[in-house]
């Protein structure tokens, strides 16, 4: 006896349905695919973007010798945030600011805000200033690090023009640190600030990829007298 068979309409819905499974399965390898490619390409135009930025401002090669990943988002309280070489003034940058970046879970990182155009960019002989060193930061903690250099705001000397001010987050490869060696530097003192070379920290303490960047520019403005007091308060 013949074995049954499906009625015709029957075996078209069945046909269609099977179709219509292998379609969504297809579609959603293609938007997965798809995904993962946007994903890439928007990772891809921030580094590009990043590394033109920093090339443009010639931070690289006075500063860093490539591009860090990312921008570092930095906000001052004063309201200001620090995007890719704006103008800003040091009475609104004079307060510590809060950094943040992509921070791996469980990863300690650096953090240098420094100056290279000390005493101007035409003639940067005191290349480069220290205005901020962090290290042992657990995520974007950066108050629970450990606070090398007390942090000072930007003083460029009167008719100096344009001073970068430039932010740096270094990842720490094998975790914390012993920075019991490193100067202490506090918020009223010179010392150890002028001529500081962070290349050369980076090297003697083995710092990893540098995760993130930002800065920006500033020029004289009446608060520079205030910090420039404040500095040599409790400099030897």
């Amino acid at each position: 006896m013949a074995p049954a068979r499906l009625p015709s309409a029957r075996r078209r819905t069945a046909t269609l349905a099977l179709v219509s499974l292998w379609l969504c399965l297809v579609l959603d390898d293609i938007s997965s695919a798809s995904g993962d490619a946007t994903t890439a390409a928007t990772s891809n135009n921030m580094t590009t973007e990043v590394q033109q930025v920093f090339a443009q401002h010639e931070v690289i090669p006075d500063v860093i010798d490539a591009a860090p990943k990312e921008f570092a988002k930095i906000t001052y309280p004063s309201g200001v945030t620090v995007s890719g070489g704006n103008e800003l003034r040091p009475t609104q940058v004079k307060d510590q600011p809060r950094v943040e970046w992509t921070a791996k879970q469980d990863a300690y990182y650096t953090l240098f805000m420094v100056d290279p155009d000390a005493p101007n960019r035409q003639e940067p002989k005191f290349r480069e200033i220290g205005h901020w060193l962090v290290g042992n930061i657990p995520g974007t903690k950066v108050e629970d690090g450990d606070h090398m250099y007390a942090f000072v705001g930007s003083g460029p000397p009167n008719g100096s023009g344009l001073h970068r001010y430039v932010f740096l987050v270094y990842e720490q490869p094998g975790g914390k640190i012993d920075f019991s060696k490193a100067p202490r530097v506090s918020n009223r003192s010179r010392n150890h600030r002028v001529n500081y070379r962070h290349r050369e920290f980076v090297k003697q303490y083995g710092l990893g990829e540098l995760v993130a960047g930002n800065f920006y520019q500033a020029q004289y403005d009446d608060y520079v007298p205030t910090l420039h007091a404040q500095l040599s308060s409790g400099t030897e």
